[in-house]
């Protein structure tokens, strides 16, 4: 097949490590970062116009595997970015300090691995992972290398949920006891079935497999819809409700889930050849609060619940979306009004005539999705020039990327799953715990053993 890696280029690459700190220079307040992207589709495309706003950032590189791509990357930078279809090569140019990932999510890890190795910073689009262990090897290898990774969750980067999570912790909202996060949209019927077929001339689709199975190509192997089959993605699972759930790790301080139950499968969308579910359920479970995350992929959300995710806590109910927060206060009831006065027992206290009163106070705050964006990049940014972690660390993306994960385990398992997130074991379930890794296609199954990771 074409395009197939070079496994010596791909050692040098590896192996060079040890001297790519020695062209990474410490960058100034006021230097400019030579940054390449890998991955010029949807959420490519927005990070380069993001980037361009950036009086700080040149965009000096575009790879892509599909070369109409590659064209419309250079044009998108300017028309004087380098041009590559080979990562590899990109990693090697000196000239660059700083990578963006936005490729599909089965390269995230190995990407960021290789480009950490070569002494360069990443910005990586969430998911972080296909599979559990890829986050702890990213997080090694970026501390190892010394490198700035910033996860693609900008929400953490907007001014509300900050003022969200602010408020969370400070009790705002009382003991927070549970969380539920909706994701909604309707593909009915689906988007058919496509056959096997030659990959088009100007796509390498064996650099697009990468480490992922070799599987016969077909339309929607490959660019958009490859979030439709499990060798790549983890759904809309990892791909949406990684957003939100990353914002109650944030507020709650956690690791992860100690339990994790699910159920779901392609029960909607009938008509077409993804494998990943339209439809599911997973109930986590933290110290002290559980939270539940919906997926519906043939239900447009005009339904209740259909607009952001709630915290709910003894004092206060708070709805956060990318537009905003409002908090709507629980009211002081006296016990007594609490038992309907019809089933109230003989000697029970008369029934309270005070009108209730509010815990605390209602709040709103508006937000905005594409300030979200460029704050963080900015933060990225920041921090590749000062060294400190970003808002959104590499450690932490695995986290929130694990706890999805696990509830599609414990669907395709079908029976609830333990979890230990210090150790980042699944508890006694053999079965489960085979699905934390994969094996890697040869030859990047060896690029990743040269790391030892």
């Amino acid at each position: 097949m074409q395009g197939s890696p070079d496994l010596g280029a791909t050692r040098r690459t590896f192996l060079g490590a040890a001297t790519a700190a020695s062209y990474q220079r410490v960058l100034g307040a006021n230097d400019r970062v030579q940054l390449g992207f890998v991955g010029y589709g949807l959420i490519g495309a927005r990070h380069v116009a993001d980037f361009k706003k950036q009086p700080d950032a040149d965009l000096a590189a575009v790879c892509d595997v599909y070369q109409p791509r590659v064209e419309q990357g250079v044009a998108a930078c300017g028309g004087r970015a380098k041009s590559f279809r080979d990562f590899r090569k990109l990693l090697d140019d000196k000239d660059i300090q700083a990578v963006v990932v936005a490729t599909p999510d089965h390269w995230h890890a190995l990407l960021t691995i290789m480009a950490c190795a070569a002494g360069k910073d990443v910005y990586v689009e969430k998911p972080l992972t296909v599979f559990v262990k890829e986050g702890r090897w990213m997080t090694t290898a970026a501390r190892r290398y010394k490198r700035v990774v910033q996860t693609g969750t900008q929400q953490r980067s907007g001014k509300h949920f900050q003022e969200a999570v602010r408020l969370i912790r400070d009790g705002y909202l009382g003991k927070v006891h549970s969380s539920r996060i909706g994701s909604f949209r309707n593909i009915t019927p689906g988007f058919g079935v496509t056959a096997p077929e030659r990959p088009p001339s100007d796509l390498d689709y064996d650099l697009w497999l990468g480490p992922a199975p070799l599987r016969p190509y077909t339309r929607h192997r490959a660019l958009y819809h490859f979030r439709w089959f499990w060798d790549y993605s983890g759904g809309q699972m990892t791909n949406l409700g990684t957003h939100n759930l990353d914002i109650v790790h944030w507020a709650m301080q956690v690791k992860g889930p100690r339990g994790v139950s699910c159920a779901g499968g392609r029960y909607a969308l009938s008509e077409d050849d993804g494998e990943t579910p339209d439809t599911q359920d997973a109930i986590l479970e933290y110290p002290g609060f559980t939270v539940v995350i919906s997926i519906r992929e043939a239900c447009g959300g005009r339904v209740a619940g259909g607009g952001g995710f709630q915290f709910y806590g003894t004092k206060a109910s708070m709805t956060v979306s990318r537009g905003g927060f409002e908090i709507i206060p629980e009211m002081k009831v006296p016990p007594e009004n609490l038992i309907p006065a019809w089933s109230a027992p003989s000697g029970h206290p008369a029934r309270s005539k005070a009108a209730p009163e509010p815990w605390t106070q209602p709040l709103k705050m508006q937000g905005s999705s594409d300030e979200q964006m460029d704050l963080h990049k900015r933060n990225w940014l920041d921090c590749i020039k000062s060294r400190r972690q970003p808002v959104a660390d590499v450690e932490e993306g695995h986290q929130v990327a694990t706890a999805c994960h696990l509830a599609n385990i414990a669907m395709r398992v079908g029976r609830r799953i333990q979890w230990d997130p210090d150790k980042e074991e699944i508890i006694n379930d053999r079965e489960a715990s085979a699905m934390l890794v994969r094996p890697y296609r040869k030859p990047w199954d060896e690029v990743l053993r040269s790391y030892k990771l």
